[in-house]
């Protein structure tokens, strides 16, 4: 399927008579296209977290009402949207999703009507595990992890051991959570699952830029030393894991 369905057509128009700016805009950015959202899209729903008179529930509710769909094209680009607006948008935003009880339940999400459908329902439910535990990791930690300051003063060069003790396995936690979606080369074949999978490549990196500064500041020298040495290989590993090279 291509270019956008007649069910897009009508929502859209249905939420432009209703005056919901933002429920057009999730829905446009979460059509049946199978592409990733749109830039224009995703950059008005990432200036509406930053409007105060904007309703962060709103917003959220919307994008998760969207993963109720059957299709996985929808489904899939409602979860793109969630992440992107988790990585660019305005921290109001994570805070309300870290604090929600339940965020994806997609744990048996499967769209049967063709088989494109199977392979990426796989996807899809280990995409919505990750992003479960990137906002779980957020309500343990008051923090995201891929954002935080990073060098010499950085949040996890500076952090006292007994801190370090609970926030080191939050991060492997995620980073688990992270690295299950192991896409093979031959399953990167449309541009919706490539866009998660860049959205991942990000924070992948920042993660272990992250649990890589707190081993240096937990472990003592020596050991310090042997992480430093190991540091290009370990990189390497992670990415070799997360690729499937």
């Amino acid at each position: 399927m291509s270019g956008q369905s007649l069910t897009d057509r009508i929502a859209a128009a249905q939420h432009s008579m209703t005056g919901s700016a933002i429920s057009k805009a999730v829905c446009k950015a979460t059509t049946h296209e199978v592409s990733g959202p749109k830039k224009k899209h995703l950059d008005y729903l990432i200036h509406c977290t930053n409007e105060l008179n904007v309703s962060i529930p709103h917003l959220a509710d919307t994008l998760l009402e969207r993963t109720a769909s059957n299709s996985w094209i929808v489904v899939f680009k409602a979860l793109i949207t969630t992440h992107h607006l988790m990585m660019y948008g305005n921290e109001r935003l994570m805070q309300y999703l870290a604090s929600r009880n339940t965020l994806f339940n997609l744990n048996n999400f499967l769209d049967k009507a063709a088989l494109q459908g199977y392979n990426m329902s796989t996807f899809i439910r280990r995409y919505s595990r990750y992003l479960n535990e990137k906002a779980m990791s957020y309500r343990l930690a008051a923090v995201d992890f891929t954002k935080m300051k990073r060098g010499a003063d950085g949040v996890m060069r500076t952090m006292n051991k007994e801190k370090l003790i609970k926030t080191l396995p939050t991060i492997q936690n995620q980073l688990d959570a992270l690295l299950d979606f192991q896409p093979n080369s031959n399953e990167l074949t449309n541009g919706v699952i490539n866009t998660a999978f860049m959205l991942l490549f990000k924070d992948s990196i920042r993660l272990f830029a992250a649990y890589n500064e707190g081993c240096s500041n937990y472990f003592p020298e020596k050991i310090k030393s042997l992480c430093i040495s190991c540091g290009e290989s370990s990189e390497w590993f992670l990415l070799s894991r997360f690729l499937q090279i």
